[in-house]
């Protein structure tokens, strides 16, 4: 009886907070345009790379072709001089001799974190008080700039970032991982707006101010943590200002990678989330609509909980099809029978990630320590 009562709870409960999502999911404004400031400020543009694919020079092109009002600078930053995406970016910079845009070799290792370490560098080279950062493989809509450095003309917005969709998956594994983000990581993040202010960025875009970094040491100060994203909000918001959401979308595009690229990635994203928010990440079972269900059934089999498996996962297929589809703008029927696989194996992602600290980024593993501070592995 216990069990019964207790696998029931947590049916409903997941179901609540499912429909809960897709309600602030449906409210948020998405895609939508605003009046783009008269006067924009000048923007500095920081642009961390390393190798290169199929997609890496629509992505950067996007940047260079972006309609924007103000001055604008781009700082492209790599390791080494040799690196392939050099001789993409310098054809790119021919073919566009307008831009204000520069390719720099940064040879200094700051950090464990060697995206960081690039940022460090190249920041000490921007000219403009708007400094944006932007990750190798993202695409954006020629506007996306002139939306998204409005809200920083608000003096209690000291950070702006943007929603971005997993584009262009080419197999199974991506096609899972977007599902994922296309259609649960964007209204989750509301979820939790809806419970307090955001105090984390979203690292595919990010917009600030020199001010505001400066404020909380410069990029300098998340040179030991992975999650860099997360901590340069986490730390600006700390310090009192409010963490923005553009509602013009960006896109992911990624290179192919296989199953167990794909499971590293979210093995990695999860125990970096662990870390930084425990409480939080360990909760987030709660809402896994297709578990508490499917067990309470599978335990306890009866017409009750046979009609509350199928209200429950009727309502996670057809609410996560709906987010994808407002957020990609694209109807995919796969994505009604993705939302329970996901679900489920999500559950082994959230088990993994109490039971290691182990991560691989950039072929290297490393340790996450507290907080989401970086420490190399042993061999």
């Amino acid at each position: 009886m216990l069990l019964t009562i207790a696998l029931a709870t947590l049916t409903f409960l997941s179901l609540a907070l499912t429909l809960w999502q897709f309600v602030v999911a449906r409210r948020f404004p998405l895609h939508l345009r605003s009046r783009a400031p008269s006067q924009p400020p000048g923007v500095t543009l920081l642009k961390p790379l390393k190798g290169c694919d199929a997609e890496t020079a629509e992505c950067l092109r996007s940047w260079l072709a972006q309609d924007y009002g103000g001055p604008l600078q781009i700082l492209f930053g790599v390791t080494a001089a040799d690196d392939p995406v050099c001789e993409v970016v310098r054809r790119l910079m021919a073919s566009h001799p307008q831009a204000d845009a520069h390719l720099m070799v940064c040879t200094e290792q700051l950090g464990p974190n060697a995206k960081v370490s690039k940022l460090i560098q190249l920041a000490r080279h921007a000219r403009h008080e708007v400094i944006a950062v932007s990750d190798a493989d993202v695409w954006a809509p020629s506007d996306f700039l002139a939306q998204a450095v409005g809200p920083l003309h608000e003096t209690t917005v000291g950070l702006v970032c943007s929603f971005y969709e997993l584009a262009k998956p080419a197999n199974l594994p991506m096609r899972w991982e977007s599902f994922a983000v296309n259609a649960d990581f964007w209204s989750q993040v509301l979820q939790s707006r809806s419970l307090k202010p955001v105090d984390f960025a979203l690292g595919a875009v990010m917009a600030t101010t020199r001010t505001h970094l400066d404020q909380i040491g410069g990029f300098a100060a998340l040179v030991d943590h992975l999650a860099d994203d997360y901590q340069l909000g986490h730390q600006i918001a700390r310090n009192g200002a409010r963490i923005a959401l553009c509602p013009v979308v960006v896109e992911c595009r990624s290179e192919p990678m296989s199953w167990r690229e794909v499971w590293r990635h979210q093995l990695r994203w999860a125990r970096t989330i662990r870390v930084c928010q425990p409480g939080p990440y360990f909760l987030s079972i709660l809402s896994n609509a297709t578990l508490w269900p499917l067990a309470w059934w599978v335990t306890q089999p009866s017409w009750r909980a046979g009609i509350a498996a199928a209200v429950c996962l009727f309502a996670r297929m057809a609410t996560a099809f709906f987010n994808e589809r407002k957020l990609t703008r694209r109807a995919d029927l796969h994505s009604l029978w993705l939302a329970p696989a996901k679900d489920l194996l999500q559950v082994g992602i959230w088990a993994l990630a109490f039971l290691g600290r182990n991560v691989t980024w950039r072929g290297e593993r490393f340790l996450v320590l507290t907080g989401g501070k970086l420490v190399k592995a042993k061999p």
